[in-house]
């Protein structure tokens, strides 16, 4: 079956792991006809994959890129022959096959790729100056040097390259296993491209490595939208919601499917973090009466489940600041002025003090690294409904409406959503500042 890839942002947080994975559910009990396979583009944070572990839900496999690749265009003979096998033997091959070419084994070995051009040049040679050939021989003697293999991880591009070059008409392509098919000229003629349906998220810069050369077919996010061109109309559900899993929530009971006790449990955790257990300003009534019905088909205590699960979270004094940073970034260019978010939960600020400045200075490195003008980073207590925001150095932090504690921190009471109070104030004084 054609397989489609279902995938969140490239930092994914709980919502973006969450809806995939339920989303994939969805989509498999309501197209038998194709495989949707829910991934995840970027690596779990120790938080995520902390929660994730403690819920018993699943991590989603590591996919790095929907580039066509080596592997996406092999062929597979379900024939060969022996490196002794003698020419005549061949020739009775091809008479029902016409191959381009043929794996060669010696025993249970691959030995090489046997090319029409091979048989070709021998006999041309036998014939020369002849009327007949007076010898048959076996296939390893009319074999030319192997080229350089491939493998099914290669890009599509890299081996076309490779291919137009050689003077082979195949080459012998190898996965982790040894070897696994071959390709010809003839698979290159066009790029395959993957399909791939956006969860929680909708623009290029934050989805896959590859995406522009793939076909995305769906779109289910509840940010806004600046999103991937495609070549024709799709389906998007982009919705003003709290949770990207309240929405694929709602396409279960659009099309009458009652969620299974393990794929509600995972919807219902992507709905509490994404909305910090329906507190954030991002939560609407969708959002509380669907994570009740969650709480209901999972037989859990809506509240109690919230806490639990952000009880599996690691204070940031405790944790590597590049990768907590990281760890739920993202990017906005405005007017000129390219900014990274980042957003940490925590279950205290008390201890703040003792990792700001430590924090500071990697979220300038992050900057640095990634080229960006301005970068900050948004520390929620998420049982006290408030916020502080450590900012890298720039000429924008004196616009800022929040309280200076000190420099380079701002206090921001009853502050708990990036989307909908940060985001909005940051382009705010940008636009202010122009």
């Amino acid at each position: 079956m054609e397989q489609i890839y279902i995938t969140g942002h490239r930092n994914p947080d709980l919502d973006s792991i969450c809806s995939a994975s339920a989303y994939a559910v969805l989509k498999n009990h309501l197209d038998p006809k194709h495989q949707y396979v829910a991934v995840r583009c970027g690596h779990l944070s120790s938080n995520v994959k902390g929660i994730l572990t403690a819920l018993n839900l699943p991590t989603l496999p590591y996919m790095q890129n929907v580039y066509p690749k080596v592997g996406d265009v092999v062929l597979q003979s379900t024939h060969h022959i022996l490196d002794t096998s003698k020419l005549s033997e061949v020739a009775r091959f091809y008479d029902s096959h016409t191959p381009s070419v043929i794996p060669v084994y010696q025993g249970d070995k691959f030995y090489g790729l046997l090319s029409v051009d091979d048989i070709t040049s021998w006999v041309m040679k036998a014939m020369s100056g002849k009327d007949s050939i007076d010898y048959i021989p076996m296939v390893k003697e009319i074999m030319r040097e192997e080229e350089e293999p491939v493998f099914a991880t290669e890009l599509f591009e890299d081996a076309k390259q490779k291919l137009s070059v050689s003077q082979k008409r195949g080459l012998a392509v190898y996965n982790e296993e040894g070897f696994f098919g071959y390709v010809t000229r003839r698979c290159f003629l066009k790029a395959p491209k993957y399909n791939v349906i956006l969860v929680d998220h909708n623009e290029p810069r934050q989805s896959i490595k590859g995406i522009e050369e793939a076909n995305i077919v769906e779109i289910i996010d509840h940010h806004r939208i600046d999103a991937v061109k495609t070549d024709v109309p799709i389906y998007i559900d982009a919705e003003p919601l709290g949770s990207t899993c309240t929405i694929v929530y709602q396409l279960f009971l659009r099309h009458n499917v009652t969620p299974d006790e393990m794929t509600a449990k995972t919807l219902l955790t992507g709905i509490l973090s994404d909305t910090v257990i329906l507190k954030s300003p991002t939560t609407t009534y969708i959002d509380q009466v669907s994570a009740k019905a969650l709480a209901a088909v999972c037989k859990v205590n809506l509240e109690e489940f919230g806490l639990f699960m952000f009880s599996n979270t690691q204070g940031l004094k405790t944790r590597e600041p590049q990768e907590a940073i990281a760890s739920d970034f993202k990017t906005y260019s405005e007017k000129g002025v390219t900014l990274g978010i980042g957003q940490c939960e925590v279950t205290t600020l008390h201890d703040l003090s003792e990792y700001a400045r430590e924090y500071l200075e990697n979220l300038e490195q992050i900057r640095a690294r990634n080229g960006l003008d301005w970068a900050v980073l948004m520390i929620t207590d998420i049982l006290k409904e408030h916020s502080v925001l450590l900012c890298t150095e720039h000429r924008l932090n004196g616009h800022l409406q929040y309280h200076l504690m000190e420099n380079q921190i701002y206090d921001m009471p009853n502050v708990l959503s990036r989307k909908k109070q940060l985001l909005p104030e940051l382009l705010n004084v940008i636009d202010m500042s122009l």
